[in-house]
């Protein structure tokens, strides 16, 4: 099915008063373009989230659903087809320019410009990937990635979604950035983030790739900012990519699953040197034991 400009799917979801970070980290999962925030009377808030209509209603749902095992009392309330709404107007209101870390700022493209001084603009169009820098996962990992990286560092990105950690490393001085995900699409979206931030082709090399499986690179650090199944799979091959000194850095996680992550570390003969909380989320840096 192809994009169709004329029409958006929605699914609505609500849960009791609290939980708005919870609502918004499912948006952002299950890759809505756009939301709608909703207090109801009885104390309890409702988000509609919007879907491009290039996929089935029954994908958003699948994808929606599969989140939601993380998130107890969360429900999904209706769902639908929206028809000729301004998107654009919308998308502005919902990205303002977001400070992350201690120089780092995320702009959507319509606010080129408006760059808060002495702060290192990372330039993502919202909506094209997972990763819009919005969600507290991204920012924990471009926190610890801004903390970690030297000048003239190489650096792989796994799952790099919409690129803004690869974009984040080239602009914080490393020399050369692999990113790599496993969905073809992808790539194709983090080539444009790269070109709106007027980044050099010749310091990166965009692929896919299962984790990884056939990586063959080194890198002085690591990032991988997706979900706790996949990154305990791949944490044992990091050693290898990174070596005694490098750092690999590990987001998406949900601050409950830290022990077992922690293990998984372990397991790798990896230790945590750093930790990051934001909301419900968790992320660390790691390195080799000595």
């Amino acid at each position: 099915m192809s994009v169709n400009d004329g029409y958006w799917w929605y699914i609505t979801i609500n849960a009791e008063a609290g939980q708005e970070d919870n609502l918004f980290s499912l948006a952002d999962i299950s890759e809505s373009i756009g939301t709608e925030l909703q207090e109801l009377p009885d104390g309890g808030c409702r988000l509609r989230m919007y879907y491009r209509s290039g996929e089935e209603l029954s994908y958003w749902k699948n994808k929606l659903l599969a989140a939601m095992r993380e998130f107890p009392g969360v429900t999904i309330e209706d769902w639908g087809r929206i028809e000729n709404q301004p998107w654009h107007v919308a998308a502005q209101d919902a990205f303002p320019p977001l400070p992350v870390g201690r120089g780092l700022v995320v702009l959507a493209p319509w606010h080129k410009g408006t760059e808060p001084e002495g702060k290192t603009a990372l330039y993502i169009n919202p909506g094209s990937a997972f990763g819009t820098g919005y969600h507290e996962s991204t920012q924990i990992a471009l926190e610890l990635l801004e903390k970690y990286i030297k000048e003239g560092d190489v650096a792989a990105d796994i799952g790099t979604g919409s690129g803004i950690l690869a974009i984040g490393a080239l602009k914080l001085g490393a020399s050369m950035v692999y990113a790599r995900d496993i969905d073809p699409a992808v790539i194709e979206e983090v080539r444009k983030n790269f070109e709106l931030n007027g980044l050099d082709a010749e310091k990166s090399e965009l692929a896919t790739g299962d984790l990884l499986k056939d990586f063959g690179r080194s890198a002085d650090i690591l990032t991988a900012n997706i979900l706790l199944d996949p990154l305990t799979t791949m944490v044992a091959e990091v050693p290898a990519v990174i070596g005694r000194d490098g750092t690999a850095i590990f987001s998406g996680m949900l601050e409950t699953e830290k022990p077992v992550f922690l293990k998984a570390l372990a397991d790798a003969k990896m230790e945590a040197a750093d930790e990051l909380v934001k909301g419900d989320w968790w992320g660390v840096a790691a390195k080799v034991k000595a």
